[in-house]
């Protein structure tokens, strides 16, 4: 599956998830396939996170759970109008297992990432095929990684189409920064670019090297940049899964007391409906992230009740607007279902 990930204002979390999905795959010994524009692959490799031993994880969640309890019980003498309504945990208050999880504090041992093969594509190094680009009639850039990535697919045995003799693994695939003007692309410079079909033919071509290989990809874009709302929805249609990250920095909300327990929003607007008429739905569509001393923590977006006369009107309304906000769109996946902690 493809998924497209839209990067907050300053590029800060969605660098933080896609870091996670590579470190996820070398835990997995998957192979991993790294393209960028902006950082060198061997750079981005050194800055992955250590993953954490099941046993420390479990004591940490359990005293953060404890602690948790506690401060619902402080709470429940005050806010005592709620005490009869149902519970809601944003978390799981016991040790649960999803995947495995990772220390931001520390960084992966470079034993651990040499254990695994992995492929890197660096624009900046490649060398320009010309004739060969013309013939794909797309930006250059996206021509040669996709020629790079078809030939990795071709020949270490990620061919689905194809019979393999040797033992068979999964391809990880993370693309840094697509569309942006690192690439070549001048999307996110005009409201109407010269070449605004690029990006909408590599993603066509990318699915169909997805959908018959043993591989799966993330893509990071600037879509905050992309003023042309046509491309968007094009970018969306041939995406399977379409996932917005909002950061509080230098908005309103990041002094707004309403939110002072978490970092930004997580806007889910597509998951995939693979041999599917109609996609799952979840029963919360209002996510948001916070950055933990050591963990990045998704989590349902809960706001403390309004006892006092303090909360300005302002606040309320900003309150209203972001329900609504968050309400709109295609249901959440299984995300919304249960705590997720990289």
């Amino acid at each position: 599956t493809l998924v497209f990930t839209e990067e907050d204002k300053y590029g800060l979390y969605s660098n933080l998830l896609f870091k996670y999905f590579l470190a996820e795959g070398i835990v997995c010994g998957h192979d991993l396939f790294v393209a960028s524009a902006k950082e060198h692959p061997d750079n981005i490799l050194k800055e992955l996170p250590a993953p954490l031993l099941d046993d420390t994880y479990r004591k940490e969640l359990g005293d953060e759970a404890a602690t948790r309890s506690e401060d619902v019980q402080d709470s429940m003498k005050i806010a005592w109008r709620y005490q009869n309504l149902p519970k809601m945990e944003a978390s799981p208050t016991t040790y649960t297992k999803f995947g495995h999880y990772y220390d931001l504090s520390k960084k992966m041992s470079p034993e651990l990432c040499q254990s695994i093969k992995w492929h890197g594509f660096y624009l900046h190094e490649e060398s320009s095929f010309e004739s060969k680009t013309k013939a794909w009639n797309m930006n250059s850039g996206y021509a040669r990684l996709l020629q790079s990535i078809q030939r990795i697919i071709s020949q270490e045995g990620f061919d689905g189409s194809d019979p393999q003799k040797k033992q068979r693994n999964v391809l990880r695939i993370g693309i840094q920064s697509l569309g942006s003007i690192l690439w070549g692309d001048d999307i996110c410079c005009s409201d109407t670019p010269e070449d605004a079909h690029s990006l909408t033919k590599f993603l066509y071509v990318l699915r169909g090297l997805l959908r018959k290989s043993l591989s799966a990809c993330i893509i990071t874009v600037p879509a905050h940049l992309i003023q042309n709302k046509a491309i968007m929805e094009r970018v969306t249609n041939l995406s399977d899964m379409v996932v917005g990250l909002e950061s509080f920095i230098g908005s309103e909300r990041e002094t707004n007391p309403l939110y002072k327990d978490y970092h930004g929003l997580v806007h889910v607007h597509q998951i995939p409906r693979l041999n599917s008429l109609i996609c799952d739905v979840s029963d919360t569509k209002d996510l948001a992230f916070r950055l933990k001393r050591k963990q990045f923590t998704i989590e349902r977006l809960h706001l403390p009740p309004d006892l006092s006369d303090t909360v300005s009107r302002a606040s309320k309304q900003d309150l209203a607007g972001s329900a609504k906000l968050l309400s709109s769109g295609c249901g959440a996946m299984a995300i919304g279902k249960k705590h997720l902690d990289f």
